[in-house]
């Protein structure tokens, strides 16, 4: 080991540079802090003395800035554990967390044992790569939209460690963010909900529950956690109207709390329901009187007076797809499914679907279902056809010095059949 000009800087046989230093003591463990390296917070070794030296110049800068001796060493647990986790927690709705907890935790178990401070670009490069590369090949096998989710939550852990103090720049930032993607979520077309309905035996009293809530979401377009909130109350039978105003919140059956609020603020709504649907509703309630449920604050959707939940309505989605021998789709499957509904058979404007699905804007509603007016310009094009009077020159106006070959070639003597065909007035259907 030699030493150079700069102190804590070194050279060694190979004539490769290195710095090392003593930070100071840490105040919990009792042991002094060291750090050494031959490369920059990018992975790049030194290639001179200087390089080296304003590398450990950062590094003291850093260290200092950061008045917790503890702090430096963090690793990655550490800090998911004790600081982003629980502040994530207390920032979003119970249900979201839940959701999220696996995700968060499986992330902080991928990079547990790193240092926040010994982050390399090459860790972030490999797991993106890794979110991005399907089962075979030794990846994630996750969908595009969740790999961009979940590098998304890494990146936002990152975030917070700067907003913290604990790091200088989130080195994330540096990689790029992987894109959402166009999620494609299958959806019932009316035929196939048609299906559906076959094979279903409202006789029975399970299946009679079945029939309903399959009816309802498929004709109301609202969530499945929306749904599952319903209360008779929330059924105006007189003004033939349903009140959306609640979303259930559960871990299980026996364990659930209804919120009196919906996923947006915007959710709350108020919609008209079709005579069907109150048809359905009413009998169904007798139904249940029968076996004394049906109340004011009963829910619909039950046949014991508990909630139902998601796993189970998947459930009841797959085993009637499988009898009626159409595609499988998601609980969120039966909202798309009543947007196509209302598009395709009614050709409803933007705004009527934006205030039954509870978007905040119209704009919203456009992001995730533009593709299904596709054929709304049927109409469009057909008033176009024949509008436009086509009565061409009989002698051409342009004195022609391009290619010979083509001044040659001998014209038609008379226009095409179909020229003449246009060239009759024509009365614009409306």
């Amino acid at each position: 080991m030699a030493t150079t000009k700069y102190t804590g800087v070194f050279v060694d046989k190979q004539g490769k540079y290195y710095y090392e230093t003593e930070l100071g003591t840490d105040r919990i463990t009792g042991k002094r802090l060291r750090k050494k390296s031959r490369k920059d917070r990018l992975g790049k070794p030194f290639l001179s003395a200087r390089e080296a030296y304003k590398e450990l110049t950062r590094v003291k800068a850093e260290y200092h800035k950061v008045h917790a001796y503890s702090n430096y060493n963090m690793t990655y647990r550490q800090f998911m554990d004790e600081n982003y986790i629980p502040n994530y927690r207390s920032s979003v709705e119970g249900s979201t967390f839940e959701v999220r907890k696996k995700t968060l935790e499986n992330i902080r178990d991928r990079f547990a044992s790193i240092t926040l401070r010994n982050f390399s670009m090459e860790d972030i490069q490999n797991f993106r790569i890794w979110l991005l590369t399907d089962t075979e090949a030794g990846g994630s096998g996750y969908a595009q939209s969740y790999a961009s989710l979940v590098f998304g939550m890494f990146r936002k852990s990152l975030d917070y460690a700067v907003e913290m103090g604990y790091l200088e720049f989130n080195l994330s930032k540096k990689a790029k963010a992987i894109p959402k993607g166009k999620a494609i979520v299958p959806y019932w077309t009316k035929n196939e909900f048609e299906a559906i309905l076959s094979q279903i035996c409202i006789s029975d009293f399970y299946e009679h529950l079945n029939f309903v809530m399959l009816w309802v979401y498929y004709m109301t377009g609202v969530r499945v956690n929306e749904g599952t909130a319903l209360c008779w109350n929330d059924i105006d039978f007189r003004n033939n109207r349903l009140r959306i105003h609640h979303m259930l919140v559960l871990k299980n059956r026996q364990e659930w709390v209804r919120n009196a609020y919906t996923k947006t603020s915007d959710g709350k709504r108020i919609i008209s329901l079709d005579k069907d649907t109150l048809k359905i509703l009413r009998d169904w309630r007798r139904r249940q009187e029968s076996v004394g449920l049906g109340k004011e604050i009963d829910f619909v959707f039950t046949y014991d007076g508990l909630p139902m939940i998601k796993s189970t309505i998947i459930r009841v989605i797959e085993r009637y797809s499988s009898l009626a021998g159409v595609k499988r789709i998601q609980g969120k499957g039966l909202r798309h499914s009543n947007a196509s509904y209302l598009i395709n058979e009614f050709n409803v404007s933007v705004l009527i679907l934006s205030k039954r699905l509870g978007h905040s804007s119209p704009e919203i509603t456009l992001k995730h279902y533009a593709h299904l007016w596709s054929g709304a310009d049927e109409t469009v094009a057909e008033l176009m056809a024949g509008n436009i009077n086509i009565n061409t020159a009989e002698k051409t106006n342009i004195a022609f010095n391009g290619n010979q070959a083509i001044r040659k070639s001998a014209p038609p003597k008379s226009p095409p059949k179909w020229y003449k065909d246009h060239r009759k007035p024509r009365v614009a259907r409306v």
